[in-house]
């Protein structure tokens, strides 16, 4: 399974958001950090609407994320840019 997809399976198991988006920005970081997943997946940017943000914090809502991440962290995801909302709330997607 793909660092992208076990994200996408941790974020909806843990927040089952009405919408949500994972995108490899690892292509455009080539070269940039050396990729010890070994998979070629070492940016990702995640873009999550869910109803569990209601009433957090930004950074209340990023630590949210992370911990769920945290096994990705852990095995080499370098970047992780985070875009999370509660539903009625504005994006920029």
């Amino acid at each position: 399974m793909s660092v992208k997809s076990r994200i996408e399976t941790r974020l909806t198991e843990a927040f089952g958001p009405e919408r949500l988006v994972v995108i490899d920005e690892s292509h455009h970081h080539a070269g940039h950090q050396p990729d010890i997943t070994g998979t070629g997946e070492t940016h990702m940017r995640v873009r999550i609407v869910a109803e569990a943000f209601s009433g957090m914090t930004r950074l209340s809502r990023h630590r949210a994320i992370t911990d769920v991440l945290k096994p990705e962290l852990d095995a080499g995801l370098h970047a992780l840019a985070i875009e999370p909302a509660a539903p009625g709330e504005p994006t920029r997607w």
